[in-house]
């Protein structure tokens, strides 16, 4: 029975570092390893008709190093902190401005495309990390476990066309970088920013928790005014 977590964790490893190698060799947005290996291990699964509680078994584990993760990019921000105290206030205000847009923008798209209430309320906080995203969609009476879909597609989609829209918009300067990326599509984003560089990356961890943080307040506000 331990070698199927052990063969699991090996063949997610392979398949993200090839997939890694390959975005190194065509580094283009729909490339993008973290994207690119979760459509082949679901195509496996599929494929193979193996259970996703089976696939867990070892990829749990993998889960597991999330927090480890999240937490160690505050390495970054300490290694920045003198470039993040400088540019408090625009980071400040700029997380706020950031976090309304996120929760405004599913609001407005849902009521366009008449969705139900509690689809529309399970997306707004789909640009917060994954444990705060559940946490407030079951306070607000949304779906938590819609509401992590929903994150993972911002994530997603915003590690793989974020850096060419900022670039597109010729924002290249580290705190907009950062910012930017972080508010739209938290941890994804954020470790989409490291690769970019390590003050784009501290910007973006501070930005991920600021919206986490106005999004646990201004989610419940905005949704009791709007319904």
């Amino acid at each position: 029975m331990i070698l199927m977590p052990i063969f699991i964790i090996c063949v997610t490893i392979f398949i993200f570092q090839f997939m890694k190698r390959i975005y190194n060799m065509f580094p283009t947005p729909l490339l993008v390893p973290i994207t690119t290996s979760t459509v082949i291990i679901v195509t496996i699964l599929m494929i193979g008709d193996i259970p996703y509680d089976t696939y867990m078994i070892g990829g749990k584990w993998i889960d597991g190093l999330l927090g480890p993760a999240v937490v160690a990019l505050a390495y970054p921000l300490y290694q920045n902190f003198a470039s993040v105290k400088a540019y408090f206030v625009p980071i400040f205000f700029g997380g706020i401005i950031g976090s309304s847009i996120a929760i405004l923008s599913g609001i407005v798209l849902g009521i366009i495309f008449q969705l139900d209430k509690e689809i529309i309320v399970s997306l707004t906080p789909k640009s917060v990390t994954s444990p705060v995203a559940m946490e407030i969609a079951g306070v607000i009476g949304g779906i938590p476990s819609l509401a992590v879909v929903f994150v993972m597609i911002a994530g997603v989609f915003g590690a793989m066309f974020g850096p060419s829209i900022l670039k597109m918009l010729k924002i290249n300067h580290h705190i907009g970088m950062g910012m930017g990326l972080g508010a739209a599509s938290h941890g994804i984003g954020t470790t989409r920013a490291l690769e970019i560089g390590k003050r784009e990356a501290a910007i973006s961890s501070i930005s991920m928790i600021i919206s986490a943080v106005f999004s646990s307040i201004l989610c419940p506000i905005l949704i009791w005014l709007v319904f």
